[in-house]
């Protein structure tokens, strides 16, 4: 059996580094549209976040209750209008040309 290299993240801007700019968590950030975001944590991020470790653990991969970060959803929005990450074709502010 082979095993095929997962490419999907390939097609269009690569993750870069963002910080937090309520606790400092360093995650990985790809937008490939305005409404897209795709995140990725580590473990030390994860002991970082401090809305994450609000949440009381669940079952499951996740933690089964941890929806997302609000402080990090406004630090990637914020890099975003600042131009420190970058969406594909982002036209105006929410997308629309």
């Amino acid at each position: 059996m082979t095993i095929r290299t997962d490419n999907r993240l390939l097609d269009g801007a690569p993750m870069q580094p963002l910080s937090c700019l309520q606790c400092g968590a360093t995650v990985g950030v790809r937008k490939a549209s305005w409404h897209q975001t795709s995140i990725q944590w580590d473990s030390e991020s994860v002991n970082a976040c401090l809305e994450r470790r609000a949440v009381a653990p669940g079952d499951g991969p996740n933690g089964e209750a941890f929806t997302g970060c609000a402080a990090l959803s406004d630090s990637i929005r914020r890099a975003v209008l600042d131009g420190a990450v970058t969406v594909p074709d982002a036209g105006t502010e929410n997308g629309e040309q």
